[in-house]
């Protein structure tokens, strides 16, 4: 890890007072939970099925087979047991120091709100967030896990239960969307982390961003790595661990 990047991501830091963060699958890979296009990433998973994890997880997919929609998702994308990294927990404690603005995540698994930030932009939803397609009903995730069914129901109307992420095929909300496009427009310091920005449209958000400084920490290339000012390779919960030393 290079000292003088640290010190320099610490310094930038340091100086800014609209911070936003925006990430992908990659910040959470420290806690245990797989990316999805890395060699060791969901994509690359073997199933029990002989679907591909793209056309499971897309909504027709849903609509006609919920059953193993359900048996991957619970089994490959749901990690109960995962905690924040000192990622998750360093950018908590800029929102809290009044530096950071917002959090803008791909990521679904809920651990930037666990780390205690507030200011999060789900733009694929979470999985702590199940609604009842007929009736609209909340169901926790705690439900969904626990189903004496692999496809959950909703026990007020008997409906099938669908996770409030977003499947291909499936619009982004428009006011998460307009909320992000604000939030990185009035940045003045976008640190991008964990993310490969392939992903559309979310990964066209960060070309909203028209002043400051812009500081890639991803561990592979991106097609945005030459309109970084500072690129940094390494694990991001361990880069912002040491950042954080200098803070």
């Amino acid at each position: 890890m290079e000292k003088k990047k640290i010190e320099l991501l610490a310094k930038w830091i340091g100086e800014s007072e609209r911070i936003v963060f925006f990430g992908g699958a990659g910040i959470s890979t420290e806690s245990g939970i797989p990316d999805f296009r890395s060699a060791a990433g969901i994509y690359q998973m073997e199933t029990a099925s002989p679907y591909a994890p793209e056309e499971i997880l897309s909504r027709p997919f849903f609509d006609r087979h919920p059953e193993v929609f359900y048996d991957f998702y619970k089994t490959k994308m749901i990690h109960t047991e995962a905690r924040p990294n000192p990622a998750h927990v360093s950018l908590a404690k800029l929102e809290q120091e009044g530096k950071l603005t917002h959090i803008i995540t791909q990521n679904i698994d809920g651990l930037h709100q666990l780390a205690g930030s507030k200011k999060v932009l789900e733009l694929h939803g979470s999985i702590h967030r199940n609604y009842c397609m007929s009736c609209r009903l909340f169901h926790s995730l705690d439900e969904v896990m626990q189903s004496r069914s692999v496809v959950p129901t909703c026990h007020a109307c008997g409906g099938i239960v669908k996770p409030d992420v977003v499947l291909y095929g499936e619009n982004l909300d428009n006011q998460v969307l307009s909320e992000s496009i604000q939030a990185i427009a009035a940045a003045d310091l976008l640190l991008i982390g964990g993310t490969s920005l392939t992903v559309q449209p979310a990964a066209h958000l960060v070309t909203y961003f028209n002043g400051g400084r812009t500081v890639l920490l991803n561990a592979s290339p991106t097609a945005y790595d030459h309109r970084a000012d500072l690129l940094i390779t390494d694990p991001i919960g361990a880069v912002m661990a040491e950042v954080s030393q200098f803070l």
